[in-house]
């Protein structure tokens, strides 16, 4: 819209007129909460795929990630990801803590230890076991999509507009 309240004439580029719907309609804060949420969105969805393929006999044999036949879980990475992340904001410079990819980290680290917290929190591999695994992979998806939308709420209109275009 312009000042007047009419459609804009703006013949720039989509990705442009994106990137400025991006800068323009939310702050620095938001973008990153925005970055975040669709990390961890997308980290849980590529885990639970990823998991799936595995448990129905593809990929490594014996279930995943075995360096000297003791088995590391997702969340083991996901912990050392947000250790890393924890040093960098305590020790690293501002532009580094503020980076975008600081946000992404920190939704792909949460991704991947709340894909196992009944692991962590019955400390037993219950990860397959089929009470309740549906729903709580339901749960956390649409938690996960749920948080995207929210955060971005400000930005989803104009996207949704510039696209029409």
């Amino acid at each position: 819209m312009d000042e007047q309240g009419g459609e804009t004439t703006d013949k720039s580029p989509l990705p442009d007129r994106l990137r400025r719907a991006w800068r323009d309609r939310l702050d620095d804060g938001q973008r990153s909460a925005v970055v975040a949420w669709a990390s961890f969105t997308g980290t849980f969805a590529l885990a639970r795929a990823v998991t799936h393929w595995i448990r129905d006999g593809h990929g490594p044999s014996g279930g995943g990630m075995s360096p000297g036949g003791t088995h590391l879980h997702h969340y083991n990475l996901g912990i050392l990801m947000l250790s890393g992340l924890g040093a960098l904001t305590i020790r690293g410079r501002e532009h580094h803590r503020r980076h975008p990819a600081a946000a992404a980290v920190y939704g792909a680290a949460n991704a991947l230890i709340v894909d196992e917290a009944a692991l962590l929190l019955d400390l037993e591999d219950v990860y397959w076991a089929k009470q309740g695994r549906t729903s709580v992979d339901l749960a956390v998806g649409l938690i996960a999509t749920g948080g995207l939308a929210v955060t971005g709420m400000p930005l989803w209109p104009t996207l949704v507009r510039e696209l029409r275009r």
